[in-house]
């Protein structure tokens, strides 16, 4: 007994050396970077893999048919991402608080909570991709590609949402490294796999769009795999047992309540992508274009955002754990310093896009006509980088916080509110190039609300600890 309250002592320091003691510059840094990198590996795997469809056919319907696609894609991740955020929370909360017990409880429940979701799509992948296709165009082709492409990516999504809880457990801890390597592994293998399924290389047989969806389920599922693997060989802090699978209601709602608002948010942008697919399809004759150039753009901007994002998921245990051990310095010193380098790198990407757009959609074999619509937007649209830097800090501090509905609000008014609607009006009174000045009048909205939460929840939450 007293070798074993020594060694809770010294791991007691030693998670409390890092989280509540390191400088700050140094640990968001260690924190984030290799989350970053890892968002990045992801990012540039998702562009391979459309760069790898566009090659497919002249016609590049099935690039069209992935595009069309990513709202019910992205809304795996929602939800994958969104609980894994509400598990982040509550286990650093539990790891601040000095309660290792409640952390492994946590995260036990987490698990549960992940699989009710993967069966979710299982029964989407079964029976409503059709539906969900027919329900934005007609075009006969587009529909039957992403049929098939789709169906795979729902039924086989066990695979990302394993990785995905497992990855959470070991940032919660700041193993980030770690995480960064489960991410890498699984983008390598479907980078490596994607010419060789859809081409047929090696003897194998050409399976076009499904050869693209193999390649990504195969890498989740490997990539869930040595996730798995390394939660229980290196992340002793989180101790998961089998009797902590027994449903507990409170520490479910504890998930849920800022799981379920970050589930929401992520959500709101597929919603925000079907509709706006829906009004680009409605374009007479340069439709299907709009709609192919929006869904690059998508692929090419998760390359900007990622960092940032992966920057978000860096500072959110730090926030969150010396919330828990009521330490305000630190608190905001993490919140200014993410915002600046936030700021910066959205910086970077803004210029990318304003000098480069013909080099960025000739990745994907662009003809002439995806040119003349893709270069205004992404010289437009990139605009809004710089103030969801911003906005993306807030809504890791939100979270953090246990606030969760901050972020659901903001999304929510931004994307659907706001963005929707403008593009619409655009889509009415003006030409295509005019649709995307909806993102950056959209993502202001945003830093105005973000700006408005922060102050009242400094007040009440952080000006007195």
């Amino acid at each position: 007994i007293w070798i074993k309250k020594i060694g809770e002592k010294v791991l007691s320091e030693v998670r409390e050396n890092k989280m509540g003691t390191y400088p700050i510059p140094k640990l968001l840094i260690s924190m984030s970077v290799p989350i970053m990198i890892s968002m990045l590996v992801q990012a540039l795997y998702n562009i391979i893999d459309s760069i790898f469809v566009a090659q497919i056919s002249a016609e590049q319907l099935e690039l069209t048919a992935v595009s069309v696609a990513f709202p019910l894609q992205n809304l795996i991740i929602a939800f994958a991402s969104g609980m894994g955020v509400g598990i982040t929370a509550l286990i650093s909360r539990s790891l601040g608080e000095k309660k290792a017990d409640d952390a492994g409880h946590a995260a036990a429940q987490g698990i549960l909570i992940e699989l009710f979701c993967y069966a979710i799509f299982l029964i989407i992948g079964l029976f409503f991709v059709r539906p969900f296709f027919e329900s934005q165009t007609s075009n006969p082709a587009i529909i039957e590609y992403g049929v098939q492409y789709l169906s795979i990516c729902c039924v086989a999504s066990f695979g990302v949402f394993m990785q995905i809880v497992f990855e959470k457990f070991l940032q919660s801890t700041g193993k980030t490294v770690l995480s960064m390597v489960t991410q890498a592994t699984g983008a390598v293998i479907n980078i490596i796999l994607d010419p060789i399924l859809i081409f047929g290389w090696f003897g194998l047989p050409a399976m076009g769009i499904r050869g693209a969806a193999l390649a990504t389920v195969i890498g989740q599922i490997f990539g869930a795999i040595l996730a798995i693997l390394l939660h229980f060989k290196k992340n002793k802090e989180i101790k998961i047992h089998l009797r902590d699978f027994r449903p507990d209601g409170k520490r479910i709602m504890n998930i849920l309540a800022v799981g379920i608002p970050s589930v929401a948010m992520m959500s709101i942008g597929s919603l925000m992508t079907f509709l706006l697919n829906k009004i680009l399809f409605s374009l007479e004759k340069v439709g299907e274009i709009a709609a192919t150039v929006f869904g690059i753009y998508f692929k090419l901007q998760s390359f900007v955002l990622m960092p940032c994002i992966g920057l978000n998921n860096g500072m959110l245990p730090i926030v969150a754990y010396n919330y828990g051990a009521r330490n305000k310095k630190r608190i905001t010193g993490t919140i200014k310093l993410a915002i600046t380098i936030a700021i910066c790198l959205m910086c970077v990407g803004v210029l990318i896009f304003q000098l480069m757009p013909d080099q960025l959609l000739g990745l994907f074999d662009a003809n002439e006509g995806m040119m003349e619509i893709g270069r205004a937007a992404l010289r437009i649209i990139s605009i809004h980088f710089i103030f969801a830097a911003f906005n993306i800090v807030m809504v890791g501090t939100f979270q953090a916080f246990g606030n969760g509905v901050f972020s659901l609000i903001i999304s929510f008014i931004r994307q659907i509110i706001v963005l929707i609607p403008t593009a619409f009006l655009f889509s009415k009174i003006a030409s295509v190039n005019e649709i995307w000045l909806a993102f950056p009048i959209a993502e202001f909205s945003a830093l105005v609300l973000c700006v408005i939460f922060y102050s009242y929840l400094y007040k009440k939450k952080i000006k007195y600890l």
